[in-house]
């Protein structure tokens, strides 16, 4: 039986994956520490340990190991600097020291904030983005940048089978309702179904791509299973636009809502806009997106509901 390690297993992203791996016959072992969610939500059919990445060592030998353990959130890593960045620093290294004892596949989530405000749309991967280094945000996109400096410098030293995705905006069941991950579209739901108002940063011109989760999830285990993707970065998302405060308006639409749309101070260094090239996704994993937004809000919109 193969076996994944995955860190941040029981985050939004990382649930998925658990649930998917499972049912491919894998044998799990998740490492969370459970600071950015709410309660466990993997099967019992998955190994847990609470622990921090940073601190977690094991002789173990695992088939693949997906180094997921993130802050996301901005608001969450602009008050928590330090921590943000030794996931991405000391949780990556050591990562990638048990991926390369077993001989592992290595797959790490990186971000679409690695291109920083870009310049040039959509995004390819061989952007190399316009970051600011030093500002309040950089504690996370530096130390995402730095990850993929880290990961790469095993594949050449060690000859590391890595494989490196930088998902753009993923959403759907599971996602935290309160936007603790950062993500608009949950916080947008919640405030509409409560009929509170939709809070937007800015003049909400600032444009984002979104991709539904089942659409991530395919291309990760895609990418994890094809056999010539080593050394591959690869965008995972969606080149369609959509400003923010459109999107506001669409979720009050869909949702069938009376809430207002309310202007907050914008974010520091946001932003402007955001679109994924996803044609090298295309060529290596023979994958694009299925789902739509209209359709991907719809389910998510029923998601929150039930709960």
């Amino acid at each position: 039986m193969e076996r994944m390690l995955i860190s941040g297993g029981n985050g939004f992203l990382g649930s998925h994956l658990v649930d998917k791996a499972i049912s491919g016959g894998i044998d799990v072992t998740v490492v969370d520490d459970l600071s950015t969610s709410k309660k466990r939500q993997i099967p019992k059919e998955a190994t847990f340990i609470k622990k921090s990445i940073e601190d977690f060592q094991t002789s173990e030998k695992f088939d693949y190991v997906v180094h997921l353990a993130a802050r996301p959130s901005p608001e969450d890593y602009m008050q928590n600097p330090l921590s943000t960045i030794d996931s991405n620093d000391i949780g990556t290294r050591r990562m990638l020291e048990i991926a390369r004892m077993g001989k592992s596949i290595f797959m790490y989530t990186s971000t679409s904030e690695v291109y920083g405000d870009p310049k040039v749309l959509p995004i390819p991967e061989d952007y190399f983005g316009y970051v600011n280094p030093n500002g309040v945000r950089s504690c996370y996109d530096e130390s995402k940048r730095f990850s993929e400096a880290l990961i790469k410098a095993y594949e050449r030293q060690f000859d590391l089978d890595v494989r490196i995705q930088r998902p753009f905006n993923v959403y759907g069941p599971r996602i935290r309702e309160d936007g603790f991950y950062g993500r608009v579209i949950p916080r947008f739901i919640d405030q509409a179904l409560n009929g509170k108002p939709l809070t937007v940063h800015g003049d909400g011109k600032q444009t984002r791509s979104y991709l539904y989760y089942t659409d991530w999830i395919e291309a990760t285990w895609k990418f994890l299973k094809v056999p010539d993707a080593k050394g591959e970065v690869l965008n995972i998302g969606a080149k369609d636009e959509i400003t923010v405060l459109d999107l506001a308006k669409k979720i009050i639409s869909i949702t069938d809502s009376r809430s207002r749309i309310v202007h907050m101070e914008p974010r520091a260094e946001d932003p402007k806009r955001r679109s994924a090239d996803s044609t090298k996704a295309k060529e290596v994993l023979g994958w694009t997106p299925r789902t739509g937004l209209e359709s991907g809000l719809e389910m998510t919109v029923r998601w929150l509901k039930d709960r």
